[in-house]
């Protein structure tokens, strides 16, 4: 089986799919195999094959295995697995050759019978590949590293399974095999068997006995001639083998052991599935259709992949192709997984469609290509030559051996296509050229709208000898337009167009509006940008609030929002971008619903300003010399800026209002910045807009102004030296949008097209401004739901609505659209149903009288207003005679149409009276004729005036102007025509206002009409002069309205790098049939030999060989079957003069600079010139001259040019006195010069001087320990002042020591020099630590220091800072109740008196007293808010001044805050009270009280309370009462006595004072403790010694 072609370029291919299951694919095959015994290439060529040469092919095949058997069975063991896996080939070829023979014996042609011995057995054996078929020269074609497998329909049968499963079944066959021959040397008997006898054995024994027999009968069959005989006869003797007892038990065991690793095996593989391997067909390749030549051959290739492999069928217009029964006409090959099917020596009757099938058991699947078969146009027919007929070939060959003469057909076209965004489209056609050249290309050519397509990322264009494509890899609206292919041979050409409709992409939130398109940039500089785009056509069913513009700078994928608030103007400019970079913007439209998806990205741009042309001092010059002489002004310093001029606004809308001015002439020499001022109207204060960002072009966008109010500015210019007085302000602006929304366009007329398609046409909009185009939709009528047709807007007053239902009716409506918005609708159009239509031309009208003889008479009229949808292809006129004011009967004048709109009427009777009548005819049919004429006499006209003009043609028609042609008259009088009169009138004007524009008649056939209002319709007439007098007005010509149409293209004059002067001129509404017709003052001038006219496309230009006197004068340019699209240019002396100038400096050009003469000081002091050209070509020169001297490189001058970048540079190491002076650079490139010139004197290089130096010594500095960054300061988070700085080149070995005022600083912490950043923390700092820091580092090369002042205005910046940081350390406001009022307060990191701190109650400043106080305790600020009342409710404001800003912390302390507090408030003050009068003792009793027997004993205390509290006594816990032994007095509310007359031991005890009122109570609590002296001293006695208790 052959694998899928991924697989094939491996050559062991088969070792990650060998392991599947067998028996799924067996089945699947076997199945095949029973609907076709014979597989080959779409033919039955295998039944054709005779049984002998099968015989003979598998004798070859048996001689061949036997003699390799032979060969590797003597070394069977020898060679271990190694002779295995060889011999295992040969078995599968004698096996092979054996199945061959004995099915064509047998007349067998199915291939699961001739090759079941291997479809049921496995081997673990790698797969091989498959033998090759092929003969000897094919086979030596073949890739040595490519094992292809090979199948042929013819030689090879499909047995089931994979090659690697056959040959691993036959690998335990090809062992035991082995085992038999070598046992067989040892004596073993063996007899022969008939061939039915061991066919019926070994289907009754097992797999390995099986394959012993088989193996035995091959050896035997080997060893004699009669057993060959035998075996082919099947009459073959029976013979029994005696074997030994112990050789039978070895072979039963090995029979076991190899039937379980059979077993096993099977098991394993019965696991795996092969069915996810199987796949239907597909063509990878598919055919392709021909156009080819009689007698030519044709081939047709296709490639088809599938698993397992397809065999494929050509057709021939569904009918199998019979190769063999037409074996001269087809050949089939397939090779390589390559089918072709070749078609030899053409003729027309193989002109069909062919097909090419593909199966297998998966499925099946088709692909289809045409053929067609052409006669040579310029071949004559063989029969008529020698029939002596002669016959004009139809081209001719040029002497460049390119015909004539080409025809160019489209065959297989694109058609009106639909897309949706986001999509792939490929738009293509064949292209089929009659005759071919080979070797040579025609020019292919894609438009849109007529712009020509250039390849992008969006579109890709492709040829490929005979098909166009054009390729769109995602589909944007702006994609949507009129496709254009046009192709050119020679001087031929042919085009197709079509259009291309794209919808929108689904929202990705329902109901949002689409996206926007096209978006652009309008104006770009350093400090805007300015992005256009035009709106949707689709809202998401609710109106439209606005616009996001998203901008990403190029090189990243971060998206950010331009605009807070939506803008509905669809302009905006983007500011806050960074000057020279690059960005890509896109926008998003946002309804009620949600905002929708973004708009295709616009092109890169640059936020740059257009290089500043060289100011140059202005001087009378002499007469052109072909020199360019440049000046240098004198540097001036110090000079302020002048005012700006032409201020003035460019663009007012309600969100924003650019300003644009010029730089003043008084600048100096250095870059100029501007300050724009703004000032309400009525009031003469100016404010500054951009205070803090100065604007560095002389362009601006204000934003934030008030809609509606009225404005004036102003601009100022700033340098270093200051700020220059303010330019002339600008007239008084309204804030709103200048452009109004167009009105809704009127007199929608629906017309039939095709089938599916709709003509709409519609009155423009009236006064609309910059109209971007218009909006179509269509409804089914009855349904209310309305369609877009177009997704991009359209312009003109015409739409084909393509892509509707044939048959069903429709109503249309339009809106327009400008910047400003979407108008309104339109009125609804009628219905119209959609079929094809193709209508006559309406009648002619306006039949005059030209000029009339005695029998003929020329007559003239106006085209038809409706052309019927076609071309006018001619006229008919008929006459009748009118005698006696009764007509006669109507005769026609011409048999043949006529072109034009005038016809000479001939053999007419003299004086009498006839009647015209006039019809137009395209391919639709002769329309109706037109309204029957006036009576015209037939007569010789004898008047003395010449007759009318006729043919008035109006063109170049623009809002105040247009261009009015006319043709002489016919009868021109009796004397020749001198002049021309011309008449306006407006188109509404009665007869009577007619006016004259010229008041002297004008000798030429045309007038350029002036001074025409915009908007205003209106016609003309010409009157002929002669010497006679005016003769008759012509027919009107108009009305017309005096507008410039949207899209309006003028003439452009070039003058290209030669010198070359051209008039160039593009129009993007041409049709097929359009031509480009130069004149010169109106009259054709294309065979001038002083001009030359070349047109291309859509683009045409005249080239002046010579330009002079004699070219003076009005070139036009008019383009035929358009509407009147034309435009002209004036070339009069001073514009031959300008542009002689400007091509004499093309002729000998300069070289363009980027950058001119400057000079640069490098990092050791070096100094280096430099300049930049804008490009050098590879043979510019340079040379470098000082002083007027030219110098060279050398010791002191080192001089380099890189061409690529056009940079000059010249070097020197050290600026001396000496070198002070005038450098140039004089640059000679081709034919273009050019030079640049520095001039270093005085202060100037002084100054240049001086910091060349400085860098040395810094370059020297920097090779010891440095400073990278010098001493700074920093305040931490936690309010401590970090002194750091960044060192350099430092090693192990360097010190660095902090010095204050001179003196040194101990730094505990060792320096850490890994991140290059030393530091020195200070905590709380405060004033102290004002004064000069110092630190310097030191080491083996040398040293460096860094000082940093901190005292007066440092010091104060410092303190500032540190102010600052502790007031943003503040906590919030708290609230605090306590037993005097409520405190509020607030915890700092720190406090330093230099922090001022405010309070403030309800905005009024609070100012102290004894009740409300204000402090710092330690890191807490409060403020105490004594005895609070309702009048203390409200809000509190802390505010802790820095120096310079102030910092809030607020509480509001009012309703529940206040009532809690207050409360708290209550519950403390009432806690105080209590406790203040709470009942106490206040001392006067001692704790213990030791008194001997018989004294007196008197206590005294003192006690508190308010009221005066109840005095109790407590004996052992227990009250006492006062007697004579013991007394107890309480006097005057505040003393309370204890006296005992005369203790004994009784009265020992624990006494308690109680005290309580009605606040508390307080208990007192002493002993008393008496003793008897007498016992004192006898326990004294009685107590031994503590010495003599210790010594017993």
């Amino acid at each position: 089986m052959s694998l899928p072609f991924y697989q094939r370029s491996h050559q062991h291919y088969d070792l990650s799919y060998r392991n599947k299951d067998l028996h799924t694919t067996m089945s699947h095959y076997q199945q095949e195999k029973k609907r076709s015994a014979v597989y080959t290439h779409g033919s039955t060529a295998y039944s054709s094959r005779s049984s002998a040469a099968h015989r003979q092919e598998s004798e070859a095949l048996r001689q061949a295995s036997a003699a390799s058997y032979q060969q590797q069975a003597s070394k069977a063991y020898s060679l271990g697995t190694s002779s295995s896996q060889h011999y295992q080939g040969s078995e599968v070829s004698r096996k092979t050759a054996s199945s061959y023979d004995y099915g064509y014996s047998h007349g067998l042609t199915d291939s699961s019978l001739l090759l079941e011995d291997y479809s049921s057995r496995l081997s673990p054996q790698t797969k091989r590949a498959k033998r090759s078929l092929l003969s000897g020269e094919e086979t030596g074609n073949l890739s040595g590293n490519y094992m292809v497998p090979i199948y042929s329909g013819r030689q090879v049968h499909i047995s089931g399974i994979r090659d690697s499963e056959e040959e691993r079944i036959k690998e335990a066959a090809a062992y035991i095999a082995q085992r038999t021959l070598l046992e067989s040397e040892e004596a073993i008997m063996a007899s022969k068997q008939s061939t039915a006898s061991k066919q019926s054995t070994a289907s009754k024994q097992s797999i390995a006995s099986k394959q012993s027999t088989a193996s035995k009968q091959s050896t035997a069959s080997k060893q004699s001639t009669a057993s060959k005989q035998a075996t082919s006869t099947f009459q073959q003797e029976e013979t029994f083998e005696r074997k030994s007892r112990n050789i039978s038990i070895r072979e039963k065991a090995e029979e076991l052991s190899l039937r379980k690793t059979l077993e096993e095996t099977q098991a394993y593989h019965g696991k795996l599935n092969e069915d996810h391997l199987l796949h239907a067909p597909e063509f990878i390749i598919k055919p392709r259709s021909h156009t080819v030549w009689e007698k030519e051959n044709v081939k047709l290739h296709c490639s088809v992949a599938g698993w397992p492999e397809p065999r494929l069928t050509w057709y021939k217009n569904q009918v199998p192709i019979n190769v063999h029964a037409n074996p001269e006409k087809y050949i089939i090959e397939s090779r390589y997984g390559m089918h072709t099917l070749e078609i030899s020596k053409c003729d027309f009757e193989d002109t069909a469609q062919y097909r090419a099938s593909a199966m297998n058991v998966q499925g099946e699947v088709s692909a289809y290509a045409s053929v067609v078969v052409k006669r040579y146009k310029g071949e004559l027919d063989d029969s008529l030559l020698r029939g002596g007929v002669s016959m004009p070939l139809s081209f001719a060959v040029t002497p460049y051996g390119y015909a004539s003469k080409f025809e160019i057909h489209f065959d297989d076209k694109f058609d009106v296509s639909f897309g949706r965004e986001g999509e792939t489209m490929s738009l293509g056609c064949r292209v089929v050229i009659t005759p071919e050249i080979k070797h040579v290309q025609p020019e292919v050519q894609w438009y849109r709208n007529g712009a020509p397509v250039s390849p992008s990322k969006w579109v890709q264009p492709h040829w490929s000898g005979d098909r166009a494509t054009l390729t769109f890899s995602h589909l944007n609206k702006e994609d949507e337009g009129l496709y254009t292919i046009r192709v050119r041979m020679g001087e031929y050409y042919e085009q197709y167009s079509a259009y291309v409709f794209v919808r929108d992409a689904d929202a990705e939130i329902e109901g949002a509006p689409a996206a926007p398109l096209d978006v652009v940039s309008l104006d770009a500089n350093k400090d805007y940008i300015i992005i256009s785009w035009k709106q949707p056509a689709v809202d998401g069913g609710s109106p439209i609030l606005g616009y996001f513009i998203d901008k990403c700078e190029v090189g990243t994928d971060t998206w950010s929002q331009c605009n807070d608030t939506p803008v509905k103007f669809a302009r905006f400019p983007v500011t806050g971008l960074i000057e020279g970079r690059s960005y890509i913007f896109r926008v998003r439209a946002v309804n009620k619903t949600g905002i929708g998806l973004p708009s295709r990205v616009s092109e890169p741009v640059a936020a740059l300003d257009p290089a500043e042309k060289a100011r140059l001092k202005s001087r009378p010059s002499a007469p052109w010399t072909g020199q360019i002489i440049v000046t240098e002004e004198e540097p001036t310093e110090g000079v302020i800026p002048g005012p700006p001029t032409d201020l003035s606004v460019t663009e007012a809308t309600r969100s924003y209002v650019v300003l644009s001015w010029k730089p003043p002439g008084q600048r100096g020499h250095e870059g100029i910045m501007y300050f724009v001022e703004k000032c309400d109207v009525g009031t003469e204060n100016w404010q500054r807009v951009n205070t803090e960002l100065p604007v560095k072009s002389p362009r601006f966008a204000l934003f934030d102004l008030v809609e509606g109010k009225s404005y004036r500015f102003r601009v100022r210019c700033s340098n270093s030296a200051g700020v220059g007085e303010p330019s002339e302000s600008t007239e008084v602006t309204v804030v709103g949008d200048k452009l109004d929304i167009p009105k809704a366009p009127g007199k929608i007329i629906p017309s039939r097209n095709t089938d599916t398609s709709v003509v709409v046409s519609w009155e423009e909009s009236k006064d609309a401004k910059e109209l971007v185009g218009y909006y179509i939709e269509s409804s089914v009528v009855g349904s209310g739901q309305w369609e877009p047709c177009n997704n991009n807007p359209v312009k003109g007053s015409r739409f084909t609505c393509h892509g509707l239902t044939t048959g069903q009716s429709y109503i249309f409506r339009v809106r327009a659209v400008n910047a400003a918005g979407l108008s309104e609708y339109s009125q609804d159009s009628e219905a119209i149903e959609v079929k094809a239509a193709i209508a006559v031309p309406s009648p002619p009208y306006d039949i005059t009288c030209l000029e009339s003889f005695r029998d003929s008479m020329v007559l003239g009229w106006k085209q038809p207003d409706k052309t019927g949808g076609a071309e006018i292809t001619g006229y008919y006129v008929n006459y009748r005679e009118v005698v006696g004011g009764v007509p006669g009967k109507w005769r026609e004048a011409n048999i043949k149409a006529v072109s034009d709109a005038a016809y000479k009427i001939s053999e007419l009777k003299e004086n009498t009276v006839y009647q015209f009548q006039v019809s137009a005819m395209n391919i639709a049919g002769l329309g109706a004729p037109s309204a029957v004429s006036e009576c015209f006499k037939c007569e010789e006209w004898t008047i003395a005036v010449p007759g009318p003009p006729h043919s008035l043609k109006l063109s170049e028609v623009r809002k105040n102007s247009l261009v009015l042609q006319w043709k002489p008259p016919v009868y021109s009088g009796r004397t020749p025509v001198t002049g021309y009169f011309v008449d306006l009138k407006e188109a509404s004007a009665k007869d009577d206002q007619w006016r004259g524009l010229n008041e002297a008649a004008i000798p030429n056939k045309y007038l350029r009409v002036q001074g025409l209002k915009e908007g205003i319709s209106y016609v003309f007439r010409v009157r002929a002069i002669n010497q006679a007098g005016v003769g008759k007005p012509s027919d009107l010509a108009g009305p017309v309205v005096a507008e410039t149409r949207p899209g309006t293209k003028e003439v452009v004059v070039n003058v290209d790098d030669d010198g070359v002067i051209s008039l160039n001129f593009e129009c993007d509404q041409m049709t097929p049939k359009s031509e480009f017709v130069w004149s010169k003052d109106y009259v054709p001038s294309e065979d001038s030999p002083r001009l030359e006219v070349e047109s291309k496309g859509n683009k045409t230009k005249m080239v002046f060989k010579d330009l002079g006197p004699d070219d003076l004068g009005t070139y036009s340019c008019d383009v035929t079957d358009t509407d009147g699209i034309a435009s002209s240019y004036l070339i009069d002396e001073e514009e031959m003069k300008r542009l002689l100038a400007l091509s004499q400096e093309h002729k000998f050009p300069t070289v363009p600079t980027k950058s001119e003469l400057a000079v640069e000081i490098l990092e050791k002091g070096q100094v280096r010139f430099w300049m930049q050209a804008e490009k050098l070509s590879g043979n510019a020169k340079v040379n470098y001259i000082f002083n007027e001297k030219e110098i060279f490189e050398g010791p002191k001058y080192k001089m380099h040019i890189d061409r690529n970048t056009g940079i000059i540079e010249m070097f020197m190491e050290k600026l001396q006195d000496e070198d002070e002076g005038t450098y140039t650079f004089q640059i000679q490139d081709g034919k273009a010069t050019g030079h640049s010139t520095l001039v270093l004197i005085g202060d100037v290089y002084k100054k240049l001087q001086k910091e060349a130096e400085f860098q040395r010594q810094e370059w020297i500095r920097k090779q010891g320990p440095h400073f990278a960054e010098y001493l700074s300061w920093e305040v931490t988070g936690e309010c401590n002042v970090l002194l750091k700085c960044k060192v350099a080149n430092i090693k192990k070995e360097t010190h660095i020591v902090w010095y204050k005022d001179e003196r040194e600083i101990s730094v505990d912490e060792k320096h850490d020099f890994k991140d290059g950043i030393c530091t020195l923390l200070i905590t709380e700092f405060s004033k102290k630590d004002a004064g000069f820091y110092e630190v310097i580092l030191k080491d083996d090369r040398g040293k460096d220091k860094s000082r940093l002042k901190l005292v007066d205005e440092a010091f104060q910046d410092l303190m500032t800072e540190v102010c600052r940081k502790i007031a943003l350390s503040a906590t919030d406001l708290k609230i605090q109740s306590t037993a005097e009022g409520i405190r509020l307060y607030s915890f700092v990191c720190y406090y330093l008196d230099d922090l001022k701190v405010n309070w403030s109650h309800n905005g009024t400043g609070i100012k102290y007293t004894d009740r409300v106080k204000s402090g710092v305790t330690g890191e807490q600020i409060w403020l105490q808010i004594n005895e609070p009342t309702q009048n203390d409710k409200g809000k509190y404001v802390m505010e802790l001044f820095d120096g310079k800003t102030g910092h809030q912390k607020s509480v509001d302390l009012s309703g529940q805050a206040f009532d809690e507090a207050f409360a708290e408030f209550q519950r403390l003050k009432q806690a105080a009270i209590a406790e203040k009068n709470r009942a106490r003792v206040l001392g006067g009793l001692p704790d213990v009280v030791t008194i001997q027997e018989g004294k007196a004993l008197n206590l005294t205390c003192n006690v508190w309370g308010d009221p005066t509290p109840e005095v109790s006594w407590l004996k052992n816990e227990k009250p006492l009462t006062s007697d004579d032994h013991c007394s107890l007095k309480f006097e005057a509310g505040k003393t309370a006595f204890f006296t005992i007359s005369g203790v004994s031991t009784a009265d020992s005890g624990k006494y308690g004072l109680v005290v309580k009122n009605k606040y508390g109570s307080e208990t007192s609590d002493f002993t008393v403790s008496v003793f008897i002296p007498e016992e004192e001293a006898r326990k004294g006695a009685s107590e031994p010694p503590k010495g003599n208790q210790k010594s017993k």
